[in-house]
């Protein structure tokens, strides 16, 4: 466990995955041109933008998880060998499931 709360530091971050994930949204509902050329270059920007929209969503579920893991009291171990999380790994990512040592082994 953490000697700070990451309560901010989670909501700051599912915040900005949510305000990306309404922008793309809006952006797949927008009109699409006439012109049957523009179209084909409209469907390739609409494949970046739903990896880019399901990339959002995994990160909000990933926030959604570490949430239940800090009401829980386990936020900060690792879910895989249980050892506590570094600091400086779950400043940087504050939703992280696994220490270095597994993330590294796990490829993850």
């Amino acid at each position: 466990m953490t000697s700070r709360d990451p309560r901010a530091a989670l909501d700051a971050l599912y915040d900005e995955y949510s305000r990306r994930a309404t922008a793309i949204r809006r952006d797949l509902g927008l009109q699409r041109n006439a012109d049957f050329a523009e179209q084909a270059v409209e469907r390739q920007n609409d494949e970046v933008l739903e990896a880019l929209l399901a990339e959002a969503e995994a990160g909000m579920r990933q926030i959604g998880m570490a949430r239940l893991r800090l009401a829980d009291g386990c936020y900060g171990v690792c879910q895989r060998c249980g050892e506590a999380i570094e600091p400086a790994r779950l400043q940087a990512l504050p939703a992280a499931e696994f220490c270095l040592s597994c993330a590294d082994r796990a490829g993850v």
